[in-house]
């Protein structure tokens, strides 16, 4: 980013990104983290549950997409000792500071989704 003629980046865990955005994009973007941060904003969820919310998404895709929200900090995982094994997913401290964001973003999708086209059920 150029701020008064002089050219600037962040560096975030050793990792350069060129302006404000390219940091937001880094943690978020691509096509299923955000959808997966939503599922997760109001609740705790297993694997399962999370999968059922996200039907297009394959579970080796799933399971990539929660490893590097983890990873990044936005999400918790907790294992459960217990036959069988529980895991649950829920977004931690640092994640839950992006849901204004998130909200904003939805909002959005669903005005451009209700001018643009038309809401339709689509059969379980």
């Amino acid at each position: 980013m150029i701020i008064q003629e002089k050219i600037y980046a962040f560096k975030i865990k050793n990792k350069m990104y060129h302006c404000a955005m390219d940091v937001t994009m880094g943690y978020i973007g691509g096509k299923w983290k955000t959808v997966v941060l939503w599922y997760l904003r109001n609740k705790t969820l297993r694997f399962g549950e999370l999968k059922k919310q996200i039907p297009d998404i394959t579970e080796k895709m799933l399971s990539i997409q929660l490893k590097a929200l983890e990873e990044d900090g936005l999400v918790k995982r907790e294992v459960f000792a217990e036959v069988p094994l529980r895991v649950e997913y829920s977004l931690s401290d640092f994640g839950k500071t992006l849901i204004p964001a998130l909200e904003a973003i939805a909002k959005w999708g669903r005005n451009l989704g209700n001018t643009e086209g038309e809401m339709i059920e689509i059969k379980s």
